[in-house]
């Protein structure tokens, strides 16, 4: 049986389509942390935020802890989960209330926590104060089976502390991570912005520099979820490339809109160069 011209070309433009794309919509949409996490953040934003993800079909959205019950019950029969941020967003809770946070989400319904590190004591050295504190929130939430990230907020280490270069730091970092039961290792809240000279605030968030690093510093047990800055489809691609398999976002659908669009015209697409994908570009 032979195939008909325009059915043969369809063919072979949406095969063309899919080798450049290389992930299907469900491999992307799945890696999404949908993220709710604004200050000025309304009830019905809320509930809009998860119709979306819903409809988008994401892994998850990422909430605030106030939040967590009226989110499960919002997203009942679903399968997007709920993710709750934990001593959010600066990490300077004690540990004993980044515990009971993490109690008090997951007996709401959080099946996912997002903590934030103890960034000064890093900084500091305080090496096993870091560790106590990502393992208090471990324990509990595996206790109750949630899984954990651990946010170090790169753009704080970046010169780096306790006689360690930025880079080092991370890595020993995501080593102290690993060792206390994370289940991810997280680049950013997508709030931790830096003074500068001029007294301007930056911040670069996910860096494709930092999730090479991070992905070479953990076991292949820990995965690497990617926050800050990722806001169009070839930046999640990218992302998905340098090894992470989660990625907060609040352009989720932006980005997603963005394969539909693709997959309509697949053979007059072409990508850009990876240099010209954005990351770390800052913020959600």
């Amino acid at each position: 049986m032979k195939c008909r011209p325009v059915y043969l070309a369809a063919v072979l433009a949406l095969t063309d389509f899919f080798s450049r794309m290389k992930y299907t919509y469900e491999e992307l949409a799945g890696m999404i942390d949908h993220s709710l996490l604004q200050p000025t953040l309304t009830d019905q934003e809320l509930e809009d935020g998860c119709q979306l993800a819903v409809q988008y079909r994401v892994a998850s959205v990422c909430i605030k802890p106030y939040a967590v019950k009226r989110t499960v019950e919002l997203l009942k029969g679903t399968r997007v989960l709920v993710g709750c941020v934990i001593g959010f967003p600066h990490g300077n809770s004690a540990t004993e209330s980044k515990r009971y946070e993490t109690e008090l989400a997951c007996r709401d319904g959080a099946v996912e926590i997002d903590m934030v590190i103890n960034v000064g004591k890093a900084l500091s050295g305080d090496w096993d104060y870091v560790s106590r504190d990502i393992q208090a929130v471990c324990h509990e939430a595996h206790a109750r089976g949630a899984k954990v990230k651990v946010i170090l907020e790169n753009d704080y280490l970046i010169q780096g502390g306790a006689g360690l270069s930025g880079a080092d730091l991370k890595r020993k970092l995501c080593r102290i991570c690993e060792h206390a039961g994370a289940d991810w290792v997280k680049t950013s809240t997508g709030y931790g912005f830096v003074k500068g000279p001029d007294g301007k605030y930056g911040y670069k968030g996910a860096t494709a520099e930092d999730l090479k690093l991070m992905r070479a510093a953990c076991s292949p047990k820990v995965q690497i979820k990617a926050a800050g800055g990722v806001r169009d489809l070839d930046g999640l691609i990218l992302v998905r490339d340098l090894g992470a398999t989660r990625c907060g976002a609040s352009a989720t659908a932006a980005i997603l809109d963005e394969y539909h669009k693709r997959a309509a015209q697949p053979e007059t697409h072409t990508p850009p160069p990876a240099k010209e994908t954005a990351l770390g570009s800052g913020g959600y």
